[in-house]
């Protein structure tokens, strides 16, 4: 998910308050340049429950103890899942080929966590999970896969397990016919493959929640950074820190950096990829 960087000009009237208060809980933030395709989007969400006033919404959000299904369709409205299989493979390849083993030789026997910090319909954490199981990893390690995301529909979409083409225009015929079967229009993913996954729901902001899932050897959270302001990516970032083991890898997308956001990892190359890691 993502919209824009933080403006430090002054809010541009009461769209600008609930703006704001997305950002407080979320993280996620438009631009004044970008408050009107923010309006746009709360705009329906806003007629169905009757309001045409922004600050009737802002009063709604912050305040009404009976809010949740109201912040529920929101981010739900502000949500970009862009997403497919077989996306960015070289990571995914650096941690099969590489990271596993690595991870098995510092601590045999042991149990490798997994964490997909925000993987929208699922497509990401299946990708791992076909990528680990056509090493045979699955029958030769414990490992755990995790995959946790801040919008309601786009989790139930992922437990629901069906596909459409755009999904798939990236991952090979051969793993597609081998890992779901066709549903009218739709591919319904396997049952071997989905059971590897554990589904949940998480606010990368709500640090409780991130406690549990960040005590990992691996996290992925690729593609949210480029929506956060600096501050925030340091939070999150920092949160992983806390709670990571050691060794730990951090995977971000191609396009994002942590240099200056922390000094906790390190970053190296493995295969054709690079990852933050973390080793003290």
């Amino acid at each position: 998910m993502g919209f824009g960087t933080k403006s430090s000009s002054p809010r541009p009237g009461a769209e600008g308050l609930v703006r704001d208060l997305v950002f407080e809980r979320t993280g996620l933030v438009f631009d004044d340049a970008k408050l009107d395709l923010f309006a746009g989007k709360i705009a329906p969400l806003m007629k169905a429950r009757g309001f045409d006033s922004y600050l009737d919404y802002y009063y709604l959000l912050k305040y009404d103890p009976a809010s949740d299904q109201a912040w529920d369709d929101l981010i739900d409205a502000l949500a970009v899942q862009e997403t497919y299989f077989w996306r960015e493979m070289d990571q995914i390849h650096g941690l099969a080929e590489k990271v596993i083993p690595e991870l098995l030789s510092s601590r045999p026997g042991g149990r490798i966590k997994i964490w997909c910090a925000a993987c929208a319909t699922g497509e990401e954490p299946l990708t791992i999970a076909m990528r680990l199981n056509e090493e045979n990893w699955f029958e030769r390690a414990e490992i755990q896969i995790i995959a946790t995301d801040a919008s309601p529909a786009g989790l139930r979409k992922a437990r629901a397990g069906l596909y459409s083409g755009r999904s798939f225009r990236s991952l090979p015929e051969e793993l597609r016919d081998k890992y779901f079967t066709q549903e009218g229009k739709e591919w319904r993913v396997s049952h071997e493959l989905s059971r590897r996954i554990t589904w949940g729901r998480v606010n990368l902001l709500d640090e409780r929640a991130v406690t549990d899932c960040a005590s990992a050897s691996v996290i992925f959270c690729r593609n949210v950074f480029i929506y956060f302001a600096a501050d925030t990516i340091k939070k999150v970032v920092d949160s992983f820190s806390r709670h990571m083991i050691v060794p730990g890898f951090l995977f971000v997308g191609a396009s994002e950096s942590l240099l200056r956001a922390t000094d906790d990892f390190e970053l190296e190359e493995i295969g054709r990829a690079f990852v933050y890691t973390k080793r003290v």
